[in-house]
């Protein structure tokens, strides 16, 4: 079991995580990791999804979840399979997993294919009656915002091409469509195979319908067959307060509408930060380069500092060293998760002008040597 991550940290939870808590984030990455949403990458995804239901059925049972808490992986190892490690038929679940996927043919390939039919009869009797999801592709839209837009969140326009239902056939592609004769409707073809670990059945989309399970004799003249056409759309993104580059929303159902009918994909919008000379982000804190002249720095002043919503009056102590930080508090970047904003840094600098004037060279000159000692 070494080498095995924890299961708080796998459904992104606390370690005093609420059922409710646990089922939102195992419910999230259900979705993220479901091998029909991830079909460039499908053996990666069938293990992460496998690892998340682990997790999921350890820490949504009581006693799995007290043992675990107690004695690590060695408390909930003989639960499963009676120590050879979790398997779909330890898996108690299903209607939670019905509930996130709506019951589709898509999810019971999930178990049916690669990991024996776990779910049970009912669901892999279902599974057998519905050809698997076709989803759209998703959409990867970067969107630069400007440190006000950041600090304050925003409402953004964003242009986009997408593929959209073909209005001409209603997205089924054409007409005289018939039933697959190589998948026979399914969309996918199985393949057995024998190993040291039993026999393994493995599913792969049909090669003759490319997973529709259905063939267009009549194609559309619009679309020539594929039920969707490219159009460039306006779509709206609401964008919080406090995000940072490499933050995404994803907008759910507002991807490529896919070929022959489907699920539609999502939309990731990409956060990157416009660079600003005025300001520095370090987290949630803002930094600010303040000049200030060498009267002010003996001396002591007041001086306006120009934040994004407001102005501040910052005093300025005598005796400041260039350098100096100074903070203003709660006036930085809100927090994405919290009520609360960072802090305002003011790092002082203390200006060296260029001297031209014969007098005022004198009066540095004079100003050097009555307090040249202080230095040396």
């Amino acid at each position: 079991m070494s080498g095995k991550r924890d299961y708080y940290e796998i459904l992104g939870v606390s370690k005093d995580a609420s059922e409710d808590e646990i089922k939102r984030a195992y419910r999230k990455l259900a979705k993220k990791y479901h091998p029909d949403l991830n079909r460039d990458n499908k053996e990666e995804a069938e293990e992460k999804f496998k690892e998340i239901s682990e997790a999921y059925e350890v820490l949504m049972d009581q006693k799995k979840r007290r043992m675990y808490d107690q004695y690590g992986f060695n408390g909930v190892n003989d639960a499963f399979g009676g120590g050879g490690g979790f398997t779909w038929n330890d898996f108690t679940h299903t209607d939670d997993l019905r509930d996130i996927f709506g019951g589709s043919g898509g999810l019971g390939d999930i178990f049916g294919a690669f990991f024996g039919g776990g779910m049970g009869n009912s669901f892999t009797s279902e599974r057998r009656q519905q050809h698997r999801v076709n989803v759209g592709e998703s959409l990867r839209v970067r969107l630069p915002l400007t440190f006000e837009e950041i600090i304050k969140g925003a409402e953004k326009k964003i242009k986009i091409k997408r593929y959209v239902k073909c209005g001409a056939c209603n997205g089924t592609g054409g007409t005289d469509i018939r039933t697959c004769p190589t998948c026979n409707g399914q969309g996918v073809v199985r393949q057995r195979t024998q190993s040291i670990f039993g026999a393994m059945i493995r599913e792969s989309e049909c090669p003759t319908c490319h997973g529709t399970g259905k063939i267009i004799k009549t194609k559309c003249k619009v679309c020539h067959g594929t039920g969707r056409v490219l159009k460039e759309d306006m779509i709206k993104v609401k964008i919080p307060a406090g995000v940072s580059t490499g933050n995404y929303i994803t907008l759910e159902g507002e991807g490529n509408f896919p070929e022959h009918g489907g699920i539609k994909g999502d939309i990731h919008v990409i956060i990157e930060e416009k660079p600003d000379s005025r300001y520095i982000r370090e987290g949630n804190n803002i930094r600010i380069i303040k000049p200030i002249t060498l009267y002010q720095a003996v001396f002591g002043d007041k001086v306006n500092i120009k934040l994004i919503d407001s102005t501040v009056r910052l005093k300025i102590n005598p005796g400041t060293k260039s350098g100096q930080e100074y903070r203003i508090r709660g006036k930085g970047i809100p927090d994405l998760r919290r009520r609360v904003r960072g802090d305002v840094i003011v790092q002082t600098v203390i200006h060296t002008p260029e001297v031209k004037n014969p007098e005022v060279k004198d009066l540095l000159k004079k100003l050097h040597e009555l307090t040249k000692d202080q230095i040396e």
